[in-house]
């Protein structure tokens, strides 16, 4: 592979969770459309992502939820013992028309991509990252778990040795239960300390592959960047993975509505940079991200540095437009958003003195 791809579907286009979700605000399609208003996206680099079929799915989701999904989806429905069983038809994992093609998409983007990986090389998929969905139920907005399949099928084209790190501000439930025991997969997270589902504590378990770090609230970026050479550098480095699958959900800057982090997207974009080159094989995936315009311009950030593009400091007239154009009715976030959140993809550092209480967790890992 002799450049990055991108792999995206036109469903994310006109699919939402509903008028109220978290969800409703458009992410995938801003990151394609940005991405190719700057000129990053050429065709050569675009793959379309296929939609997994019930059948591929069931090798870690059971056959039964996979079914009822797509059952949910045809019927627009879901019956109080499905509502109970596979947390379907909930507020937080609601009927809606795609809900079965839709993360469908999504985890045959992250199939293919193991596939796409097989001989090496970097792939981005933003559409990726539900790492909540477990093998019988949907959780935290994921219908599937795409970064548990995103792995397997990497292990299936020949890396045998996953790196899994994840910088969104929810902790894996999912891919821990999925890999947590398994001592080649190495799973690194760094989430906000008691935000849902309140899971992974500040720990090494799994026989020293699965490694939490559960942060305080205010995170800024000096914190991550002690956080990444103290933490997720050294991890990785002595692990020596053959891929690297790096869930990097932009729900930690400070203008998101869901958590209480203080990062911008530099923090997330010098990760990106900091893991290139650490294994043959890497995968970036997306995740959490509630304000349209922050995870717009973070995610395109990202394909920008996979490729090494320069940041620009002032947007083109096409690419102000996009972002000009999104809305997000129903949140204060979405009122009066400041001039810089059109106008450029960058925004200023957080910094400050490194925390005590980060630094102690840090040391206890």
């Amino acid at each position: 592979m002799k450049r990055p791809l991108f792999i995206g579907s036109e469903i994310y286009r006109g699919s939402s969770y509903g008028g109220w979700h978290p969800l409703r605000v458009p992410r995938v399609s801003t990151v394609m459309d940005l991405s190719r208003a700057l000129g990053w996206l050429p065709t050569q680099a675009y793959v379309p992502s296929p939609r997994a079929k019930p059948d591929t799915l069931t090798v870690w989701h059971t056959p039964d939820y996979v079914a009822a999904l797509h059952a949910a989806e045809v019927a627009q429905h879901v019956s109080d013992t499905v509502k109970a069983r596979h947390a379907l038809g909930t507020p937080s994992n609601p009927v809606f028309p795609e809900m079965y093609r839709r993360p469908a998409t999504a985890a045959g983007g992250s199939l293919l991509a193991g596939e796409l990986l097989a001989k090496g090389g970097i792939v981005y998929h933003p559409a990726g990252g539900t790492h909540h969905g477990m093998p019988d139920r949907a959780g935290g907005f994921c219908y599937l778990n795409d970064p548990v399949l995103a792995i397997l099928s990497l292990r299936q084209n020949g890396a045998r040795r996953v790196a899994y790190i994840d910088i969104d501000a929810h902790h894996p439930d999912g891919v821990e239960v999925a890999f947590g025991d398994d001592t080649d997969v190495l799973m690194v997270s760094v989430h906000e300390d008691g935000l849902w589902p309140r899971s992974g504590p500040t720990g090494v378990t799994g026989q020293g592959s699965t490694i939490n770090l559960a942060v305080p609230r205010g995170l800024h970026d000096d914190d991550m960047a002690l956080i990444r050479d103290h933490v997720i550098l050294p991890h990785v480095a002595s692990f020596k993975p053959d891929a690297i699958v790096l869930q990097c959900g932009a729900d930690g800057v400070e203008e998101d509505p869901q958590a209480h982090l203080s990062l911008s997207n530099q923090a997330h974009w010098s990760i990106v940079q900091s893991i290139m080159g650490l294994a043959s094989r890497l995968l970036v995936l997306g995740g959490g991200g509630y304000n349209p315009w922050s995870v717009g311009r973070l995610w395109t950030g990202v394909w920008g540095t996979l490729n090494g593009f320069a940041i620009p400091d002032r947007m083109k007239t096409e690419s102000e437009t996009i972002l000009r154009n999104l809305r997000f009715d129903g949140n204060r976030r979405g009122k009066n958003p400041p001039d810089h959140w059109f106008t450029t993809l960058a925004d200023s550092p957080r910094h400050g003195p490194i925390s005590d209480e980060v630094r102690r967790r840090v040391n206890a890992l």
